[in-house]
């Protein structure tokens, strides 16, 4: 799944637009790298999203085409 897919189904970023300006804008990091929109996510990864006052730091636990509401948090672990 890419990138910006990943960060609205998990609802990480409200809009799917959005996480793709926050990518190129270089404000998206997976392992430690700044990736592009079009990146491949793969369970394990560690994302860096670096939007508002607080960096967020997560890692991907699996990932799904769709999630509800309430199942999108279980897509990741919030590390910091």
């Amino acid at each position: 799944m890419r990138l910006d897919k990943f960060l609205k189904v998990s609802r990480i970023i409200k809009r799917r637009t959005i996480a793709n300006e926050a990518c190129d804008a270089q404000r998206v990091l997976v392992n430690d790298k700044p990736a592009r929109a079009s990146y491949d996510v793969k369970v394990g990864d560690i994302i860096q999203v670096q939007m508002g006052t607080k960096p967020f730091k997560a890692e991907i636990i699996e990932v799904n085409e769709y999630a509800k509401k309430d199942d999108a948090p279980s897509m990741y672990k919030i590390i910091e």
